[in-house]
């Protein structure tokens, strides 16, 4: 398979969702950037957590434990926490990670939510592969080039937060669960999910009610199959 047609792969409905998302990503990520150099760190903080780190949440989270004057450690536990979800996300996408050594950390390495959500959506493994690696890269340079610009900008930006730019990125994301929620049990196990995370958020430190979320699943994944 050539380059060009590797591209072409996900379909063209997937390609204008992962334009998209990277569209609410530059949004968010330079938010991000422009927080955190407001905030007193040095430019070059946010840009190599982007780079070494790339997990929006986890970024965000520990950024507010270090602005608030918290412990490094406790900066670093926030984002595990919230990166934890990337234990099944592997196993659900392990598939497209085969190749030599170098290649699997490079694919793990550009694992978020939206490439695995993208990713899951075909069954067929050229398609599964072009999508998961056409996002993931595409997420990590939109990621971190806003990131940088957002930096830089931070002082021409003034108050980041009246802006509202931290909306973008989850309305974007409701505008692309939408479909799926047409489908009744997909709407019912999407809603059994919000209401554990909804219930839990107050007693549960941040990351944790996301992960409780995914127990909304075992009904579906506990029903015994029919046979077709």
């Amino acid at each position: 398979m050539d380059m060009s047609s590797f591209w072409r792969t996900p379909g063209r409905a997937t390609l204008r969702d992962i334009a998209l998302v990277c569209v609410a990503d530059a949004l968010v990520g330079a938010s991000f950037g422009a927080v955190a150099v407001s905030g007193g760190l040095p430019l070059w903080v946010p840009v190599a957590m982007s780079l070494l780190v790339f997990a929006g949440g986890a970024q965000f989270a520990a950024l507010g434990v270090a602005l608030a004057g918290g412990a490094p450690l406790a900066a670093v536990a926030t984002g595990l926490v919230l990166n934890a979800r990337h234990l099944p996300f592997g196993l659900a996408v392990a598939d497209v990670l085969s190749g030599p050594r170098w290649a699997r950390l490079l694919g793990s390495h550009l694992m978020t939510d939206e490439t695995v959500a993208f990713t899951l959506r075909h069954d067929d493994p050229a398609r599964r592969r072009a999508t998961y690696w056409l996002s993931g890269l595409a997420l990590f340079a939109v990621w971190n080039l806003s990131v940088l610009l957002g930096a830089l900008g931070a002082h021409a930006i003034g108050d980041v937060n009246a802006l509202g730019l931290d909306a973008a990125f989850p309305a974007v994301l409701l505008a692309l669960v939408l479909p799926a929620l047409a489908d009744r049990a997909t709407r019912r196990t999407a809603l059994l999910g919000a209401l554990i995370a909804v219930a839990t958020t107050p007693f549960l430190p941040p990351g944790l009610p996301v992960l409780l979320a995914l127990l909304a699943l075992a009904p579906t994944l506990l029903r015994p199959r029919t046979p077709t």
